[in-house]
């Protein structure tokens, strides 16, 4: 048991001094740089910021989704994003629509969307005011 905590003493130690991370620039511009001597420098220069990529940008959507605040559902105001279709709408407001064949073609998931019927699995949120009341 001895030498088995002693093997992971000087695998800690000896891994520690040679592991290290390059810091991004802080509020002031300068650049922590540490070196990576693990496996004989081949990752040396893995966590350094390549200059030639330009400014970092944002990877999410620029404007974020097209909400529609206008939609009810069965009454109660929900929030839904413009495209999405009713099927993810209703279950994500736990609202329960029979489905059959989740193609359009059986008609069992029927609801009256702006005063029309129309079939849910099919159907996605305008933009614009929408009342939709399950049957």
């Amino acid at each position: 048991m001895f030498r088995f905590q002693y093997t992971i003493f000087i695998l800690a130690a000896v891994f520690a001094k040679s592991v290290a991370f390059t810091l991004p620039p802080s509020a002031s511009g300068s650049r922590s740089t540490t070196h990576l001597n693990f496996f004989g420098g081949a990752l040396k220069k893995a966590f350094e910021s390549d200059d030639k990529l330009g400014k970092q940008q944002n990877a999410g959507l620029t404007n974020g989704p097209n909400e529609n605040d206008n939609v009810t559902l069965n009454g109660k105001k929900i929030k839904a994003v413009v495209g999405q279709k009713v099927s993810v709408v209703a279950a994500q407001n736990r609202v329960k629509i029979t489905y059959s064949c989740k193609k359009g073609d059986c008609g069992t998931c029927e609801i009256m969307m702006n005063g029309r019927m129309t079939k849910a699995c099919q159907a996605s949120i305008p933009q614009g005011k929408c009342d939709m009341r399950t049957l």
